[in-house]
This record gives C-alpha cells, structure tokens and sequence, in this order.
C-alpha cells in the first residue's frame, strides 16, 4: 500500500515537546511517511534526531536519566541564561554524531530567532546540532547562541508552529503540532508515582526559585515569566495557523505540563500518541459530515 506523504510542523513548547515523539510514532505505525520536518525549540530537537534516524536513542538515555545525571547536566552561566548548554550539546553529540543538515534523508529545517534584527531564521543546512543549539535557546534559561555572526534564541518567540518552510513541500498533508493551545481537550496525561521531593530539588536548582505544578495558581517569578511566554506563544501561534491552516492541526494543551517536566517522559509520549490518532480521528468525521 502507497504511503501517504507528510510534512510535519513540530512546535515549541519545552517538555510538552516529548509529545512529538508519540505523534511521529503514530504516524509511523499508520501508513504515512514523514518527508519534511520544520520545527522550533523542542520540536526542533526532536524532528532534528527523528530525520538523523536517531530519536530512540534519544528517547533511550531520556528514559535512564536519574536524579544525578539531570545535575550533572547543569552548567550554570551567569547574566544572559541559567544555563550554558554545553554540557547537554556534548551528550546530544555523542548520541546523533556530526550531521549536516542537507544530508539527511528527511528534508528538515530548524527555526530560530535572530534577537538583534528581530527576525526568523530558517536552518536547512550545515550542523544539525548547531541548528538545534540556536532553535533551543529559550530565554531565561539558555544562554543565546552566536551562529554565523548572529545572535539566535528560540525559534518560539516569533513563530511558535512554523509553518512556512513546508509552503513548497510536494507532500500528501501538512500535519501542525501545537503545543500551545487552549482547549483542555478530552484526554488526560496519565500520572505515575514518582518521587517528587527528589525531582522538585533539581528543578529547585536549576531555575533557582520553586517550581510549583503547572496546574497551580503562583506568583513567584519563575511562573509568572513561564506563564507570560506561554501566552505569547499560544497567541502567535493562533495567528499564523488561522493565516496558513495545515491539513491537520493536532492540539496539545498549554496547561499538559511544566515547562521542565522532562521526568514524564513516557506519559507524554503515550499522550501524544493517543491525541494524534484522536486529532485523525475526528478529522475523518468531519470529512464525512462535509
């Protein structure tokens, strides 16, 4: 049976970004093929190692990281971010290996953000880990990422679902993740038991203040900047899909998680998993109704 072609537009959206890996598994597993990626931050990271071939191993070391191998992760930089990142790039290298972007067998482009212009821009060759680097750069918590005489942040802050590098893409459908929107939806994220006094620690020493559930009403500062950029993000977004609507737009709550909840790991995948094959679901009646 002929595969159906997909350009696939991950977003951003820090942990809620693992959803993607769930997305792609489904789509995988039902007869389409995944031709083009454009993604930005956590879609950028993800899409970037799916096109490399190398998102199990990705997802493998996720899955082992223990309290301890989160800290030692953490490279503390000063003024312009928490973090350095370097220390993460050096183990996301060894992992996916130095891979130019041109090279790889899906189509892909990473979008970053240009602070001094203002402006997007579009990475579909050289490093891929350079590109994921510059689209990763989310204020506040990574320091920006100098790249070819520009000063690039997360792609997120001018284009949070983009769209546009797939507009010439000879593909079946375009499938948008979102991972900023406002519907609670009809699924939940499945809870496990974990230890979260250990969990709260890390986070406690990463961002330097408390971390509270997403779910919860705070006012400390940490929160109210998460909850600011969120807002940003989900109302750009909103304005370029309504502009440029996809085949399928796949909805994943802003409210899912907390922004560093990188510990729920397989509950996400398994949530993205089943609202993809809900978001299709529901994309079939409404054809039929039509």
């Amino acid at each position: 049976m002929k595969k159906t072609t997909v350009s696939l537009i991950l977003g951003s959206g820090g942990a809620r970004g693992l959803t993607h890996i769930g997305i792609i598994r489904w789509l995988e597993e039902n007869n389409y093929e995944i031709k083009s990626i454009s993604g930005c931050s956590m879609g950028a990271l993800v899409g970037g190692f799916y096109a490399a071939g190398k998102l199990d191993a990705y997802v493998e070391w996720l899955s082992s990281l223990n309290t301890l191998d989160m800290l030692k992760l953490v490279d503390l930089q000063g003024s312009s971010g928490l973090m350095k990142g370097e220390k993460l790039m050096k183990k996301l290298q060894e992992l996916v290996g130095e891979q130019n972007i041109e090279e790889l067998d899906i189509k892909f482009t990473a979008v970053a953000t240009d602070i001094n212009e203002e402006k997007e821009i579009w990475m579909n060759s050289g490093s891929l880990l350079k590109a994921i680097r510059a689209s990763i750069s989310l204020p506040m918590f990574f320091t920006p990422y100098r790249y070819k005489g520009r000063l690039l942040i997360d792609g997120g802050i001018l284009n949070p679902v983009p769209i546009a590098p797939t507009f010439h893409d000879e593909t079946d459908l375009t499938i948008a993740v979102n991972l900023g929107a406002t519907e609670k939806g009809s699924l939940a994220l499945k809870e496990k038991k974990r230890d979260e006094a250990l969990l709260t620690k890390v986070k406690e020493y990463v961002v330097g203040m408390a971390l509270p559930k997403a779910s919860e009403e705070s006012d400390n500062m940490y929160n109210i900047a998460n909850k600011s950029f969120d807002s940003m993000q989900s109302t750009i977004a909103r304005v370029k899909l309504a502009a440029y609507p996809p085949d399928i737009e796949v909805k994943v709550p802003r409210d899912l998680c907390g922004t560093l909840d990188f510990d729920k790991l397989e509950e996400l995948i398994e949530y993205g998993y089943a609202l993809c094959k809900e978001s299709f679901e529901k994309e079939v009646l409404k054809r039929e109704v039509l």
